[in-house]
């Protein structure tokens, strides 16, 4: 009679003692990177830095900025160091309650999603903040010392981090449509006006208003589109083994 209650608290525990674990691993990275807390965000601004006229430089209106935005940095590194420990911790809770197509569909999606949010941000840092930021100072009218508070850079950096991660995500999320049946791979096709019309609406949204960053975030999203409808046809999903889980 007790055993659902058991069993239900043998998995909270269980889910208490991995979040621990990936909470460990975070904040010992963190400790290792609290050093070099400054080195951090000096190279997240160094594309802001690169573009700003000589002598410019960027300036903090709060008495703590200076120290907590740094700490901010670091510990956005940290999570991203920490995160393959992180995604295993989940994974090994997740997976005994899995069947055996999804076990080997969701390793390499997990692993896809990661590695393209990965890209999604480096194509943010190396590509899209020199050209937005470029463009800022070109038209920066005549007399005007452009200049931004670091807490408000580093806002703008992650939320422009998540923008492009998320974007990278698309081929994934259209792979799950299709392998769980939520869609149909003719229907994606049907709908790829209205992803190209939702592409710019997105860049519009998530990107500085000036037509080169839309463009940047709007055309990978139609391209990871159709990555995704194209990887759809080699990812197939047994029909026998979906209906039996594995056996223990």
């Amino acid at each position: 009679m007790n055993l659902p209650e058991e069993s239900f608290l043998s998995h909270l525990f269980e889910l208490r003692d991995r979040l621990i674990r990936a909470l460990l691993a975070i904040g010992i990275v963190f400790v290792c990177l609290f050093p070099w807390a400054k080195e951090l965000y000096a190279l997240l601004a160094q594309p802001l830095l690169a573009s700003l006229p000589q002598g410019g430089q960027m300036i903090a209106t709060d008495v703590v900025g200076v120290f907590l935005v740094p700490m901010k940095v670091a510990l956005m590194v940290a999570f991203l160091i920490a995160l393959p420990y992180v995604l295993y911790q989940v994974w090994a809770f997740v997976a005994p309650g899995l069947y055996v197509h999804e076990k080997r569909l969701a390793l390499p999606l997990v692993t896809a999603s990661v590695v393209l949010f990965f890209v999604g941000m480096a194509f943010a840092y190396f590509l899209v903040f020199p050209t937005v930021f470029g463009f800022m100072a070109k038209v920066a009218p005549e007399g005007v010392a452009w200049m931004t508070d670091i807490e408000k850079y580093l806002s703008f950096v992650m939320s422009t981090f998540i923008a492009f991660g998320v974007t990278f995500e698309v081929p994934v999320v259209v792979i799950v449509l299709v392998q769980m049946r939520v869609v149909k791979l003719a229907t994606l096709r049907e709908w790829r006006p209205y992803v190209i019309v939702g592409a710019f609406v997105v860049g519009a949204i998530f990107t500085p208003p000036d037509v080169i960053s839309q463009l940047m975030l709007a055309i990978p999203l139609c391209l990871l589109y159709e990555l995704g409808m194209l990887m759809s046809r080699f990812v197939s999903q047994p029909e026998d083994e979906a209906k039996e889980p594995e056996s223990v």
